[in-house]
């Protein structure tokens, strides 16, 4: 193993994660939060959740965060985890999009093998074999039975050299490999990246996606804090990373998902010219302040102030009578309402499209119910907390759509009501 500090064990873990210096800074602690996507079903509502500390570290030298403690893999990523991006019309279309933007800029023909990291239901999957693409998942959770039912073939099993080496054996090399929103969450990055180096052709690409960095501090989304989110990504920490093991980043770009997520591709062909120029992406990093104190300091004062700001609406509201409930149910929204220390008694329940896997669960911490959202047209509360506020315009456009007239509450960057 090229770099055995990056498969983390479980527990606190207090150095750099990426280039296992000992100069991280704490930048926040959130207290101890339950695990956001282990949901509560109604018969084990008097049993006490688990809490694990949730302590953001940043790099004064590369940039990014991570976690203070690492939660077991199997306990974050069991069986029935209830996430589904299939059942979202919006991150069907990015994902239709992408996989048609990047058969076009790398040139992947037809029959050549895709294989998604982390591919959950298939969704980013269907899009590749839709245009003739030899296609594979590799999903730890009981979703890839979901994508198994729906034709996309998937492993159930964690990815790593082991896994990437039986791949190769029975498929061959792949020509593209993606990793959605899942590149955050590995606890085992180095025999991630062993699996990717051996599993990769060597005219093929490696793409990941995932929260960038920069929006997340511009846009005051500390919600992206989480236990699944073990690092959250600069441009700058990903370069530093890509080159450990020398693969060479050539395109990289910004999406609007999750308001800012950044995309990056890379290659084991070192004559593969750069699509972009990568010194210009760290320069707006370090121009920004990636790098610097006071761009913390000032996220810190952003994130305790919309904290203070959201709590007293929401009591506000309560006491003059009217009534406010939230929508929609992202892991984020964990984070948001357990630091806020949110609960029933402000609001009564969380609505859910109606083919939610999370449909009659309570949220953990604060055990809030989660409902069928056919209960808002008929309601017509007051205020509803938009808790998936990175999606606002087509869940607002939506929900106007179908009959709803509440007013709706963005919690994040700062507390509005529009």
């Amino acid at each position: 193993m090229k770099f055995p500090f990056q498969d983390l064990k479980d527990g606190k873990s207090d150095y750099c994660q990426i280039s296992g210096k000992n100069n991280l800074i704490e930048f926040i602690d959130l207290g101890e939060q339950p695990l956001s996507d282990t949901l509560i079903e109604k018969k084990n509502l008097s049993k006490k959740d688990k809490f694990f500390e949730l302590k953001i570290l940043r790099s004064p030298t590369l940039g990014h965060t991570q976690l203070s403690y690492i939660v077991p893999q199997k306990e974050l990523y069991h069986l029935d985890y209830p996430y589904r991006p299939g059942i979202t019309p919006s991150i069907v279309e990015h994902h239709n999009y992408q996989s048609k933007k990047n058969i076009q800029k790398f040139k992947i023909k037809k029959n050549e093998l895709v294989v998604d990291v982390g591919s959950n239901d298939g969704t980013l999957l269907h899009a590749y074999k839709s245009n003739d693409m030899k296609v594979l998942g590799v999903e730890p959770t009981n979703m890839a039975k979901v994508a198994n039912e729906e034709g996309i073939e998937t492993i159930q099993s964690v990815f790593n050299l082991e896994i990437a080496k039986k791949i190769k054996q029975k498929y061959g090399f792949a020509k593209l490999m993606t990793a959605t929103n899942v590149f955050a969450h590995m606890a085992t990055l180095s025999s991630v990246m062993e699996g990717v180096i051996e599993l990769l052709d060597d005219e093929g690409f490696f793409i990941i996606e995932n929260h960038n960095m920069l929006d997340i501090v511009k846009h005051n989304q500390y919600d992206t804090f989480y236990h699944e989110h073990i690092r959250n990504y600069s441009f700058i920490s990903l370069k530093y990373l890509f080159e450990m093991y020398g693969l060479k980043i050539i395109d990289v770009e910004v999406v609007e998902r999750y308001n800012g997520s950044i995309r990056v591709a890379v290659t084991k062909n070192k004559k593969f010219p750069e699509l972009v120029d990568v010194e210009k992406e760290i320069k707006k990093e370090i121009e920004f302040g990636l790098l610097s104190d006071g761009v913390w300091k000032e996220f810190r004062s952003k994130i305790e102030k919309s904290k203070k700001d959201l709590v007293e609406l929401l009591k506000q509201i309560n006491s003059s009578g009217k009534r406010v409930v939230g929508n929609s149910c992202p892991a984020r929204c964990s984070t948001l309402l357990n630091y806020c220390d949110i609960g029933p008694d402000l609001l009564p329940y969380i609505a859910e499209q109606p083919t939610s896997f999370k449909l009659n669960k309570y949220l953990p911490g604060k055990k809030i119910p989660i409902i069928n959202n056919e209960i808002l047209f008929k309601e017509q509360p007051d205020y509803v907390l938009l808790l998936a506020w990175h999606l606002r315009e087509p869940i607002i456009k939506k929900l106007k759509s179908l009959g709803l007239k509440s007013k709706f509450i963005i919690p994040l960057p700062e507390v509005k009501i529009i």
